[in-house]
This record gives structure tokens, sequence and C-alpha cells, in this order.
């Protein structure tokens, strides 16, 4: 197993490297990444809400819809940045699926219920560029 296969594997927190929706500016976010059987995710909890009630959207987020291409980088087992693209995951029954999941168990002992994390969690897929392959899928697109 590589170095790479083996942080994809153990490590949760890693730094996003993502361009500012509003500055353009390059924003650096601590965050975990979650391996859902070798699907690479960024989740969260429903955020607090904002002005009038309606819910705040994540900066990590919002970076990454309006610039999808970010840099991943481990920080844990190796020391390493891997561009990749997040495509946010919008399907409820794929977000129901991935809130069910026992690696987002974390998620669910916050106090939510799957229908408060189905319905306003920020969660989007990850793919990596180049051409690489973990448990015989490909994950670089």
């Amino acid at each position: 197993m590589t170095d790479l296969e083996n942080a994809l594997k153990t490590d949760r927190t890693i730094d996003i490297i993502t361009i500012g929706a509003k500055t353009g500016l390059r924003r650096v976010t601590e965050i975990w990444f979650t391996n859902i059987d070798g699907r690479i995710i960024i989740c969260g909890t429903p955020s607090a809400n904002g002005r009038f009630g309606r819910p705040r959207e994540r900066d990590w987020l919002a970076n990454l819809k309006a610039n999808p291409e970010f840099e991943f980088c481990f920080k844990e087992s190796i020391t390493f940045c891997v561009p990749a693209r997040a495509t946010p995951v919008v399907d409820a029954q794929d977000r129901r699926l991935i809130m069910n999941a026992p690696a987002t168990r974390w998620h669910r002992e916050r106090g939510f219920s799957i229908d408060d994390l189905v319905a306003g969690s920020p969660i989007v897929d990850v793919l990596f560029a180049g051409a690489y392959t973990y448990l015989n899928r490909p994950i670089w697109a």
C-alpha cells in the first residue's frame, strides 16, 4: 500500500486550498474528509441560521461552488497536496446514504437527526486530478 493509499484510509484532517468566491484570493481551510468505501467526501453539520432565519453557507462550500478546483492537502500521516475537483452532492437518497454511513457517525452524534443532516449538511464529492486508483476504482478524473 502506498503512503497516499494509507492516508486515504486512515487520515481525517486536511487543509483545502480554495479560491474565494467573492475575493478570488486563495483560502486555506482545515477540515475533515471522510472515506466511505473508497468514496472521498468532505461534509459537515448543518450551519447555524444567518439573517432572516436562513441557513448560512459555509465559506469553504461557497468557494467550492464558485470555483470547484481546489488543492486537497494531507497533513497527518503524509504532507502532500493533490489537485482536486469538488462536486456538491445534491441527491437526497445519496445524501442519506452518506449521512447514515459508519464513517459519518460523528456528525450524527452532534445531536442532529438524519433528516436534519440530509437537508442541511454541506457535502461534496472529491475527485482527484491525474490517473490513480484506490480500492481498484479510479479516484482521479
